[in-house]
């Protein structure tokens, strides 16, 4: 397979042209990261590397996926903002137009992770933060793709996509209580 060429644009950013090959039942998504840190927040909690493994498991679609690490404050004011809920969540996803920009036929969408809200989750359910913080990056990317839990049903849907991509990762199932 041929590597997909890449471009500068004017302030030095890297860009990527769109593959061209064809796609085939074996061929997985192809996926363009951005990843960014919010105010309060001095470093990235895991690698690029290990984002894209991450996301690459529970994605079923090509897609354009940022990845925003935020501080409670900002998380706040996202979610009171865009969900008026005064609370800072784990993890908020903002899918594009119907998600899937029809020019293009991929994915677009924004998974914001609260770090510290994450850290505390983790440390209440005595597990690696590495271990919440690729729960709640699935988490996101399932919720882009158009998968929710408002209801039972589709609860158990997703929380069965969930499992199986951390199983990928020997990350115990987040939903049974150990």
């Amino acid at each position: 397979m041929k590597s997909t060429p890449r471009r500068r644009s004017a302030n030095g950013a890297q860009l990527r042209t769109a593959r061209v090959e064809p796609r085939t039942a074996s061929t997985r998504p192809s996926l363009f990261l951005a990843l960014q840190t919010g105010a309060g927040v001095t470093e990235l909690p895991a690698s690029r590397a290990q984002c894209r493994r991450w996301i690459l498991s529970a994605l079923s679609q090509d897609a354009d996926l940022t990845l925003r690490f935020v501080a409670r404050n900002e998380a706040r004011s996202l979610n009171a903002g865009y969900r008026s809920r005064d609370y800072a969540p784990d993890v908020l996803t903002f899918a594009y137009g119907s998600a899937l920009n029809r020019s293009s036929g991929r994915l677009r969408a924004d998974i914001v992770l609260c770090v510290p809200v994450l850290r505390e989750q983790a440390r209440v359910a005595r597990i690696p933060f590495a271990w919440r913080l690729a729960h709640l990056v699935i988490h996101g990317v399932l919720h882009a793709q158009g998968h929710d839990h408002e209801h039972d049903d589709q609860a158990r849907v997703m929380q069965s996509l969930e499992t199986a991509a951390l199983r990928r990762f020997n990350i115990p199932d987040p939903y049974i209580d150990s």
